[in-house]
C-alpha cells in the first residue's frame, strides 16, 4: 500500500455562523481540557489522588481584516457586548471546516451556543503599513468534532 502524504493544510478553512460565511486569516483556541481535583488521602502523605471533574475550553479567537461595511458578525458582537444584558444574548452555532486541496470538507468543528465576549482591533501605527485587524473572541458551551467518513477516499 502506497504511503499518502496529502495531509490537510491549516490555511484552507471556512467559518460560518447562522448560515453566513465569514473569511478569517486566523482561528485559534480550539482545544479541550479535562480539569482535575487533587484529593489528599488521610494518613498517606506520599501522593494525592487526581480525580477528573469537568472539561473546559478557552475562548475561540477569530482574526481578520476589518470589514468596514455591514458585517452581520460585528453587529452581533455589538448587540451582545454593548447592551449590558439589557436584552438577551442570542447564541449561535459556529462551524469551522477544514478543507482538502479540492475544497471538500475533511474535518469540521461545531462550536455550540457561541456568543461574543470580546471585540478588539490591532494597534493603529502611522509608522507601519499593515492591514488593520479585528479580533473577535467567542465563548461557547462545547464543541463537536466530525470528520468526513470518506476521508481516505478524498486523498487517493
Amino acid at each position: 500500500m502506497a504511503e499518502n502524504n496529502d495531509y490537510p493544510v491549516s490555511f484552507y478553512f471556512t467559518l460560518s455562523f447562522s448560515g453566513v460565511d465569514a473569511a478569517f486569516k486566523e482561528v485559534s483556541g480550539i482545544s479541550k481540557e479535562l480539569s482535575i481535583e487533587e484529593i489528599v488521602c488521610g494518613g498517606e502523605n506520599r501522593f494525592k489522588y487526581r480525580l477528573p471533574t469537568v472539561s473546559n475550553s478557552p475562548n475561540l479567537v477569530l482574526k481578520r481584516a476589518i470589514v468596514p461595511v455591514g458585517s452581520s458578525l460585528v453587529s452581533w458582537c455589538a448587540n451582545c457586548i454593548d447592551q449590558g444584558l439589557a436584552i438577551p444574548i442570542q447564541p449561535h452555532n459556529v462551524i469551522l471546516s477544514l478543507l482538502n486541496a479540492s475544497g471538500i470538507v475533511c474535518m469540521q468543528w461545531t462550536f455550540n451556543n457561541a456568543y461574543p465576549v470580546k471585540y478588539s482591533i490591532s494597534d493603529l501605527n502611522s509608522q507601519e503599513s499593515g492591514i488593520a485587524i479585528e479580533s473577535i473572541e467567542l465563548a461557547y458551551t462545547y464543541f463537536n468534532i466530525s470528520s468526513n467518513t470518506n476521508f481516505d477516499k478524498l486523498f487517493n
